[in-house]
């Protein structure tokens, strides 16, 4: 199958009209629907149901929608990849460093003016790009980014190599006022059996939020509004209370597994050293962690 192709089915299938697609994808329609049943010719199988009132998906065609998807996120993150280390074989290596907005400042500080202070380092262009919860997995995923920050177990690491850099405890987030927010400390089933303050659900990689009294929510904008209207309650790392509310009180978990940031990514340390990015030493109160970067796993 060619990419083309791909594109062209993805369009039918997720517009479910022919003459809707064909308008997303700037062709007539004709072409398209030959394109669509030359695949399923050589595929062997009806991969949508035509009707007066449109299309629908067979369930082969729900299936390569799923894979075709997947192909050309792949085929993007290869496009990406290969442009970024172009750059880098003509002296102009540069890196996407993907982080939390507002939970990796001091951290990300830390390690741009470690590298920066290192002697003999090659200078590298490092781009930073401060997203959502969730989404730096995404943009390693489809090659918009080279390395991350996360935080273990929060956010998914699967799929990826990764070095941890720092642990950190973490803290309770409660409106201001609460019994709960007086304390020096509390424990994690006093938090997570909170009836009038469910714990938020964030949405899974599909999409989809899985089941439970608290709210959905989908960036840390939201989730502070909520728990400052008493809505919810949220068990973060401690660096989440950088820049909390006035209205928000950050109270430490006594009994909390501590949470580690690592920098995953898809690359090699090779690769990594080729484009001029080595790890620094960072300067901080604890002994210094590592910092680097390995490939994807297979």
């Amino acid at each position: 199958m060619e990419t083309r192709e791909l594109r062209y089915f993805v369009a039918v299938a997720e517009e479910l009209h022919f003459g809707r697609a064909a308008q997303r994808l700037g062709i007539a329609q004709p072409p398209l629907s030959r394109a669509i049943g030359g695949l399923e010719r050589r595929l062997g199988t009806l991969l949508l149901e035509r009707g007066s009132r449109g299309v629908a998906l067979t369930e082969a065609g729900a299936v390569l929608l799923r894979e075709a998807r997947a192909a050309l996120d792949a085929v993007e993150a290869a496009e990406r990849r290969t442009r970024r280390a172009a750059l880098a074989a003509t002296g102009r290596p540069a890196v996407v460093l993907a982080a939390k907005a507002g939970a990796s400042g001091e951290l990300l500080a830390k390690l741009l003016d470690a590298y920066a202070a290192e002697p003999g380092a090659v200078a590298v262009a490092v781009d930073v790009v401060l997203c959502g919860p969730g989404e730096q997995t995404r943009l390693l995923h489809d090659g918009r980014a080279d390395v991350a920050l996360l935080h273990r177990p929060f956010d998914d690491t699967a799929g990826f190599d990764t070095e941890d850099l720092h642990r950190e405890g973490q803290v309770a987030i409660l409106p201001a006022g609460h019994p709960l927010s007086a304390r020096p400390h509390v424990r994690l089933a006093e938090v997570t059996d909170l009836p009038d303050l469910p714990l938020p659900r964030w949405p899974r990689p599909d999409g989809t939020f899985p089941d439970g009294p608290g709210p959905q929510v989908r960036d840390h904008t939201q989730l502070t509004q909520l728990i400052a209207l008493g809505r919810a309650c949220a068990v973060v790392p401690e660096s989440g209370r950088t820049g909390l509310r006035e209205d928000l009180t950050a109270v430490p978990v006594s009994d909390a597994p501590t949470s580690p940031r690592s920098s995953p990514g898809p690359h090699t340390a090779a690769q990594q050293r080729s484009r001029g990015w080595s790890a620094p030493p960072l300067p901080c109160r604890r002994p210094p962690p590592k910092y680097g970067r390995g490939r994807r796993s297979h």
